[in-house]
């Protein structure tokens, strides 16, 4: 998907801190984002806040014209792809309704064609105010779409609805918007993808694992399904929400796992082996708890069937997509598992890198192939996954 532009216009409230984070979410996920911000918004954050995160101007004065042959407010309407307000304050709500234009945002908005989202953020007695109410009304006659605040504590201390939607899911719905509106690479496709670590029983309380805390092989997950594909997601005991319209199988050991994806492999067309599986297993786990004795103990371990290797073994049409999970010589040894498990694919993240690795919400990987690599930055775990299956689709299927 081309890069698409989004204006961010920001008014003044205590939720101008998650539009910072809303500008971070947006230009990770491979957006051009430009913002525009009130007098009362800059009461709150600087500009420079989010000239820092968008590496863009910051539009703040209708009269700032930052190039003569231009002029802004209207360059701005005719470059945007979507608007979005966040936050949008009862006042802007009102002047939009009543299409009233007195400061850059306002005149933007109405010199604007393209479509314009509105993300509220005020009180709990505001948000239900009559007034308000109906000048809400007004805008989603007049074709705005508004994102809904959630519920909770608010900065004024009431507890109620009027907090405005978080920057991952107003970045989320963002994606979906303009991947719904181009064909999906990934439609009619049949995706296994395998995630978090196994666990191999030492006793009935004791095991053997790892960190993986599963959220890359989730956001590889979601970002299959949002491209369109039938999705069956193979998880080791993790602590995450089953995403919407996926199907999940919950395993434990190794061999749980692969028996879950050989029952299915015939019929997937991508496998993406995201699992932290555990290479060894206890020879002999006991039915009863081992006890504590004097002196040391020892325990005799077995290698475990090697997943990805047996998959691509088997492989006849399916593109098998693996993971390397190192701490040193990564690309080395990711170009090695390419070749010895027959893989299509490679993705290699270093676990040592402070921004990516197990637990984190961000990741930074190396996409290896037969082709060559390609190095992606720290980016969020979910922007990561739709930018990479984006790329791979974009090589291995026909789009035409």
């Amino acid at each position: 998907m081309e890069q698409k532009k989004v204006l961010l216009a920001v008014t003044g409230g205590i939720a101008v801190y998650k539009a910072v984070a809303l500008t971070s979410k947006l230009v990770q996920a491979n957006f051009d984002v430009k913002v525009m911000m009130t007098e009362s918004a800059q009461q709150f954050v600087t500009p420079l806040s989010f000239q820092a995160m968008s590496r863009n101007d910051v539009y703040v004065d209708t009269f700032d014209e930052k190039d003569s042959a231009k002029i802004a407010h209207i360059d701005l309407a005719d470059w945007a792809d979507l608007i979005i307000v966040a936050p949008a304050t009862a006042n802007v709500i009102g002047k939009l309704a009543n299409g009233i234009a007195d400061d850059m945002i306002t005149t933007t908005l109405l010199a604007t064609e393209a479509p314009i989202w509105i993300a509220p953020a005020m009180n709990v007695h505001m948000y239900a105010n009559r007034a308000v109410e109906r000048n809400m009304q007004v805008l989603r006659e007049d074709g705005l779409t508004f994102i809904e605040p959630g519920e909770g504590y608010l900065a004024c201390g009431y507890v109620g609805k009027g907090r405005m939607e978080e920057p991952e899911a107003i970045t989320e719905r963002v994606v979906r918007y303009f991947t719904e509106a181009n064909p999906l690479p990934l439609k009619g496709k049949r995706v296994i993808v395998t995630a978090g670590p196994t666990l191999e029983r030492i006793d009935p309380v004791r095991y053997i694992s790892n960190f993986s805390s599963g959220k890359m092989g989730f956001a590889m997950a979601e970002a299959a399904r949002d491209l369109g594909a039938d999705v069956t997601l193979v998880a080791g005991p993790v602590s995450l929400d089953t995403p919407a319209r996926i199907q999940r199988i919950d395993v434990e050991s190794a061999a749980d796992m692969l028996e879950a994806v050989l029952s299915r492999y015939d019929e997937a067309d991508i496998v993406i082996k995201s699992a932290a599986v555990a290479d060894y297993r206890p020879k002999h786990a006991a039915d009863q708890k081992m006890k504590k004795q004097e002196g040391d103990a020892a325990i005799e371990l077995e290698r475990t069937t090697d997943i990805l290797k047996t998959l691509g073994a088997q492989k006849t049409h399916q593109l098998l997509i693996g993971f390397a999970a190192e701490t040193n010589d990564a690309l080395t040894y990711g170009r090695g598992k390419l070749e010895s498990k027959n893989a299509d694919y490679i993705i290699v993240n270093d676990v040592t890198n402070p921004d990516g690795g197990f637990g984190n919400d961000t990741n930074v990987v190396t996409l290896v192939s037969r082709e060559g690599e390609k190095s992606y930055p720290a980016l969020d775990k979910r922007m990561l996954a739709h930018q990479l299956l984006t790329y791979i689709s974009e090589k291995e299927f026909d789009h035409s």
